[in-house]
């Protein structure tokens, strides 16, 4: 167990150095405009949906819209981390999920503004790969829960900050000053490239190795290769494209199953024979983590509005209780996941969510309640996603993690496209607020038995059997037991074995 020993070391916060103090603030702040500038669509999509005449579907789908590029930014930009340095892949996220929320308050329809929050969504998946990969190389290795869960909490800040210039700004302004506010995290993006050094992994790497990785060399080993790759990759943007628009009507589960099959074959070409199992086991517990959390990310101002009528300002307390639930939950975690393992952390802490999920819902006319409930729950279920970063990166070595970390957390999350159209979907049959109930207590337990059972890891050992057990806490395995070699022949002298 974590922790056991830990007597004699001095407090862990002394541990780290200021560098890796800085870095870590760096990270944070931008992850914390990340998450501002990302959760700006669910605050104000019932003033767009008035503006633009959408119906509940179309103005959930601009939520959505953001994850249809994801997979794609996680790969490009994340392989840029791995080629060119953590900190350049940063720069770039930033820039562009800040340029993509300034350009969605200049939206003149549904169409313009879908556009815009596929830039953000290209952005963002680089961000969390980039700060990700940049913040758990550059911190000790003791405490890489920790500094997973301190990260991840800033996109619980951002969440807060958002609801709180909500209840001022819209109702005096209108919802577009929410998104032309947004522009200012390319200000962080060039204090960030003036100000920090490389990830101190990365760069002992890139000291000893003069080869730049290239993690999708495979996909491109050939010209009959490289041209089949990207015909799957159009397939795959047009067809999530449909899908998540009215273009896809009456096609949206052949589309999805296309879009799937093709996402799928890049994370079996990427793993190759000894790791493809890994990439798309893991790619489809994201899947599942997204299809829990979602839901209530996205629709839960939508819920609050409509089924329970609660004004701009009761929205943004409910919302700050939320978001600052969230924020302790990913500290919480990251402690426990130091201390008990990550998996387990993970496991256990959901398991404690599912106490909360029914109670939220059926609380109606008591604000504070609402928000004691939705603190714990969202501490519980949405702040364990803080170590998920940790999660995912321990399983890829130095050279190609940010790309995988990327590809693999990005393409599930596609789980965040689904959710808020399926929670619609569901709400034409039911209450909204049992919609959201129902299928986030459904999918935690899916989660629960996917983390908690190591079912991607298990797999991975099939074709992976010597593969490390974490590649960012490397724990030292027993020696072989090798039985004592048979004495020499007399008159020969003793030999070393052969390797």
């Amino acid at each position: 167990m974590a922790g056991s020993g830990d007597t004699d070391r001095p407090r862990w916060y002394r541990e780290v150095s200021p560098g890796q103090w800085k870095a870590m603030f760096a990270a944070w702040l931008g992850y914390l405009l990340d998450g501002f500038d990302f959760v700006l669509i669910t605050l104000v999509l019932t003033e767009i949906a008035d503006e633009f005449d959408l119906s509940g579907v179309q103005a959930a789908s601009l939520v959505s819209a953001a994850f249809i590029t994801r997979w794609l930014g996680g790969a490009l930009l994340g392989a840029l981390g791995d080629r060119y340095g953590r900190k350049s892949a940063m720069i770039i996220s930033i820039l562009l999920y800040s340029l993509g929320t300034f350009a969605c308050g200049f939206a003149w329809g549904y169409a313009s503004l879908f556009v815009a929050r596929l830039l953000i969504g290209m952005g963002m998946a680089g961000e969390y790969s980039a700060s990700a990969t940049y913040v758990l190389e550059s911190w000790p290795p003791r405490l890489r829960n920790r500094a997973s869960g301190f990260l991840i909490s800033g996109y619980a800040g951002g969440t807060i900050i958002a609801a709180k210039l909500y209840e001022w700004l819209v109702p005096q302004w209108g919802w577009r000053w929410m998104f032309w506010i947004g522009v200012l995290p390319v200000l962080v993006a060039l204090w960030v490239r003036r100000a920090l050094p490389e990830a101190e992994e990365w760069s002992a790497q890139a000291a000893t190795d003069q080869r730049r990785p290239n993690p999708f060399a495979p996909l491109f080993a050939d010209r009959r290769r490289s041209w089949l790759n990207v015909t799957l990759a159009v397939v795959a943007s047009a067809a999530l494209f449909c899908v998540f628009t009215p273009l896809g009507k009456g096609l949206v589960w052949p589309l999805s199953l296309l879009a799937a099959g093709a996402l799928i074959a890049f994370g079996v070409q990427v793993g190759g024979r000894r790791q493809w199992i890994l990439y798309v086991s893991l790619m489809a517990t994201v899947f599942c983590a997204f299809l829990y959390s979602w839901p209530i990310q996205a629709l839960l101002p939508t819920y609050l509005k409509t089924e329970l009528g609660y004004a701009p300002g009761q929205v943004a307390d409910v919302m700050f209780y939320a978001g600052f639930g969230t924020m302790c939950g990913c500290w919480l975690a990251g402690f426990v996941g130091d201390w008990i393992g990550t998996r387990r952390a993970y496991a256990l802490t959901l398991t404690g969510s599912l106490a909360f999920v029914f109670p939220v819902f059926a609380v109606q006319d008591h604000l504070v309640a609402l928000g004691v409930l939705l603190f714990g729950l969202l501490a519980l279920s949405q702040g364990i996603s803080g170590i998920l970063p940790k999660y995912i990166a321990s399983h890829f070595p130095t050279g190609n993690r940010a790309a995988s970390l990327g590809f693999v957390y990005n393409v599930g999350a596609l789980g965040g496209a689904v959710a808020p159209v399926l929670g619609a979907h569901l709400a034409e049959g039911m209450p909204l607020g049992r919609a959201l109930a129902v299928l986030t207590f459904g999918l935690t337990l899916v989660v629960i038995v996917l983390v908690g059972c190591d079912v991607p890891r298990r797999l991975a050992r099939l074709t992976d059997p010597d593969g490390p057990d974490d590649h960012l806490v490397p724990t030292a395995r027993p020696a072989p037991q090798v039985p004592p070699a048979p004495p020499a022949p007399t008159g020969l002298p003793d030999r070393a074995p052969a390797d």
